[in-house]
């Protein structure tokens, strides 16, 4: 399979995770959901670095696509906070496009881990997906993040609600 670089998708790129990635680490960490008993809300901005697909049939989103994406993490300020780093496998394809993706999410100590499905990547809709461990501070996380489009030119960028329980 030829690989069809970011640059080629225009406003069709798919971006997920946590991308798949993510305004205010540090600023809006509330602390630990384990200590306090509640959950724990970080939020965070992602701008989509690099993505590549690599298509089954080149010039259609197919059954068996793969996606790889990387994208860095900031906070408020415009601070870089972190990175996350996934891959997204086309489960469906078509208009109603689904996609099953695995992404981590490296922030200041640690990383967390986050699987789930992504919807129609080419109208770049909100997605919600489960996390599903974490290594350092992040240690035995549980919880969803859930992922909102604020701009698509002249980068993807998301803004993701990360809720630890």
């Amino acid at each position: 399979m030829r690989p069809i670089r970011a640059a080629c998708l225009g406003t069709a790129t798919l971006v997920t995770l946590l991308t798949c990635t993510p305004v205010a680490a540090a600023a809006t960490d509330t602390g630990s959901a384990q200590v306090r008993g509640k959950a724990r809300i970080i939020t965070v901005q992602a701008e989509v670095q690099q993505l590549t697909r690599f298509p089954v049939t080149p010039g259609s989103v197919t059954q068996g696509d793969w996606v790889v994406v990387r994208s860095d993490l900031f906070d408020e300020a415009h601070n870089k906070v972190g990175e996350t780093h996934g891959t997204c496998t086309t489960t469906r394809g078509g208009a109603d496009e689904a996609e099953q993706c695995v992404v981590t999410y490296t922030l200041p100590g640690g990383q967390l881990t986050v699987q789930g499905m992504y919807f129609n990547y080419l109208d770049q809709g909100p997605f919600d997906n489960a996390i599903t461990g974490g290594t350092g501070k992040y240690e035995k996380a549980r919880g969803s993040v859930h992922a909102e489009t604020i701009a698509t030119t002249p980068k993807v960028v998301r803004r993701f609600t990360i809720r630890l329980v």
